[in-house]
C-alpha cells in the first residue's frame, strides 16, 4: 500500500534528483522510495556506514523495473511479434 508523505528539500538537490531519476527511468518518488528502504532495512548505525555503491547499483541495474509510461496495447504486439521474427 503506498502512502503519501510531503518532504522540504533544497530546489537543487531536486533537479538533480529528478534528472537522476528521469534517466533511471523511475519516477523521483520510486528512487526515494528504493533509498529509503535500503537505508531502514540495513541495520546502519548512521548514514555514513550506507554503501552508496550498493544502492547506486540497485538504482542503475534494479532488482526491480518501474515502467513509468503507459504502453500502448498496439506498441506491445508489434513489440511481441518483431522478436519472434
Amino acid at each position: 500500500m503506498d502512502a503519501k508523505v510531503t518532504l522540504s528539500f533544497d530546489a537543487n538537490i531536486i533537479d538533480k534528483a529528478k534528472h537522476y531519476a528521469e534517466n533511471q527511468g523511475i519516477s523521483l518518488s520510486r528512487l526515494t522510495e528504493i533509498l529509503l528502504r535500503k537505508a531502514t532495512a540495513g541495520g546502519y548505525r548512521n548514514i555514513e556506514d550506507i554503501p552508496v555503491a550498493e544502492w547506486v547499483h540497485t538504482v542503475s541495474e534494479g532488482e526491480a523495473e518501474y515502467i513509468t509510461t503507459p504502453r500502448k496495447r498496439k506498441d506491445m504486439k508489434d513489440e511481441y511479434y518483431n522478436k519472434k521474427k
